[in-house]
């Protein structure tokens, strides 16, 4: 018994399991922490689901795309469109909504081809911006400029509670962990890690820089479009003027500040980024929103990274860990060469 404890224990999917297991508290919690906490930490596990995805598109392709919040109001109008104005099930709605990010996906990733880098990055601005636009001027489907309020995801005639959603949220966050280490540690993830440092040296080896950069655009799009579910199913409104330039850079700014390349890295960028204000500041201080200190402080934790730590708040952490066991490894190699030198004395 205590041998398979031990097995399940380094089993690489286990701290992601542990982790889900925590978050269940939170809404357990919630009389004891607040609505405002909850539900502020609901947000900040959605833009983590759509954070991981960005991380397999920037951190491993080296595709900058400002397109993201675009994505995430799909998720969030899908949903309203399948379940409240059409009637079906809330199941169907996630399979038009991957069905969707497929789409877009392939689309952004043919664009990719053509144009790369700052131009890359342009142009998906561009395409986002326009997106609010048409979402502002379908009035009939997303409210407009007012919005659409939606009355919660209902499974087999019940309405969701809060806290029925927020474990929904969790099984998501759990999976999606899963799904972006096994990408990181895929063939996939190494041929576009290939493809992100040369692409001319990648085509030479037979890699499908196509294949590849469509991946990681689907999966992106996949993740950002379930995200946008997951908020409207909690959130229960949305808006398109809301899903602007701003949270595609939220989101960017998340995934460099955090670790591009790290899961858990990805996760303390976003609740630095989305958590600080909501989470921290408005407990410490009575409920007063500090949001312009909190982005003043996530700008100056931008600045800091980019300058001092490419490798994200995780890579300092990993730095500083590394840096503890080489001392304590020269501290014990020192104590054994005493020790050496006392035996040979007597």
């Amino acid at each position: 018994m205590k041998n398979k404890l031990t097995q399940i224990s380094k089993h690489p999917f286990a701290p992601f399991f542990l982790f889900g297991l925590f978050l269940t508290l939170i809404p357990i919690l919630r009389p004891v922490l607040g609505v405002t906490f909850v539900d502020a930490f609901a947000k900040v596990l959605i833009f983590y689901i759509v954070a991981l995805g960005f991380s397999f598109l920037i951190g491993y392709g080296g595709l900058a795309s400002l397109g993201t919040s675009s994505f995430i109001a799909v998720g969030t109008f899908v949903l309203y469109i399948i379940t409240e104005a059409m009637g079906l099930p809330f199941f169907v709605s996630i399979l038009v909504a991957i069905a969707a990010a497929v789409v877009i996906g392939l689309f952004f990733g043919f664009v990719s081809l053509r144009i790369e880098g700052m131009y890359l990055a342009i142009v998906t601005l561009g395409i986002s911006e326009i997106a609010v636009e048409v979402f502002k001027n379908l009035g009939q489907y997303t409210g407009g400029v007012s919005g659409r309020t939606y009355k919660g995801i209902n499974i087999f005639g019940n309405t969701l509670s809060p806290n029925a959603v927020f474990i929904i949220i969790i099984a998501f966050v759990v999976l999606a962990m899963i799904l972006t280490y096994n990408l990181f540690n895929s063939p996939t993830g190494r041929a576009l890690l290939s493809v992100k440092n040369s692409d001319s040296a990648a085509r030479a080896m037979g890699i499908s820089v196509l294949r590849v950069r469509l991946t990681a655009f689907i999966v992106s799009a996949v993740y950002a479009v379930l995200g946008g579910l997951l908020y409207m199913g909690y959130v229960r409104f949305s808006m398109a003027q809301y899903w602007s330039l701003s949270i595609s850079l939220n989101i960017l700014a998340a995934v460099v500040v955090g670790g591009s390349k790290s899961i858990w890295g990805v996760f303390i960028g976003t609740f630095v980024i989305f958590g600080l204000d909501l989470v921290v500041f408005k407990q410490i201080f009575d409920g007063t929103n500090l949001g312009d200190l909190s982005y003043i402080i996530s700008g100056v934790l931008i600045i800091l990274v980019m300058m001092y730590f490419p490798g994200g708040i995780i890579g300092l952490i990993n730095n500083l860990i590394a840096k503890l066991k080489i001392r304590k490894l020269k501290k014990s190699q020192l104590d054994e060469t005493k020790a050496g030198e006392v035996w040979w004395k007597y």
